[in-house]
């Protein structure tokens, strides 16, 4: 009878940890690495923007890598999505961009002025010892858009969004 009563007190603890245990999963599963619950769908803004894009930077945080866009005016909007080649817009031709996955990062500012004069000033983003990063590549500004290629380590999730007079690309060190 003891050990009766052992099996049932032993089944009665198990059962109130399946209980908890799941509880607790998906709690960090809604909650993701560092509080990341982005996902790796397309992001996209429909605004147009009034600006030219000047430059690109990266930088580095402790749970993902960033890329910053800046706009002399204001920026707008912007279509960001993992695709298997980067294309040019008009032409349609590949752009080369290093990395195990690559965004296709379209702003709708243009790179150049009024005059056709180039405004984007086309310098090496260096992305070198970065964690998810590998390239920052610009393509070509056509029709108002401006389009550049990001290159990661993998497909992982990320955002974007305006700030101000820049667009930030955020792209997390792991998935959840």
């Amino acid at each position: 009878m003891r050990k009766l009563a052992r099996v049932l007190v032993l089944a009665l603890v198990l059962a109130g940890a399946a209980v908890v245990v799941p509880g607790v999963a998906a709690a960090s599963a809604t909650e993701g690495y560092c509080g990341i619950s982005w996902g790796s769908t397309p992001k996209v803004a429909d605004d147009a923007g009034s600006g030219f894009v000047r430059s690109a930077r990266a930088g580095r945080h402790q749970c993902f890598d960033r890329v910053v866009f800046d706009v002399d005016k204001d920026a707008g909007g912007f279509h960001v999505a993992y695709v298997d080649d980067v294309r040019l817009d008009g032409s349609g031709a590949v752009l080369p961009v290093p990395g195990g996955a690559r965004l296709q990062v379209t702003l709708h500012n243009r790179a150049y002025d009024d005059a056709g004069n180039a405004t984007y000033d086309n310098k090496k983003v260096d992305v070198a010892g970065y964690r998810t990063l590998r390239s920052v590549v610009y393509g070509n500004s056509f029709e108002g858009d401006t389009t550049f290629g990001v290159g990661v380590r993998a497909r992982l999730p990320f955002r974007v969004f305006t700030l101000g007079n820049r667009v930030v690309l955020d792209v997390a060190h792991r998935w959840s």
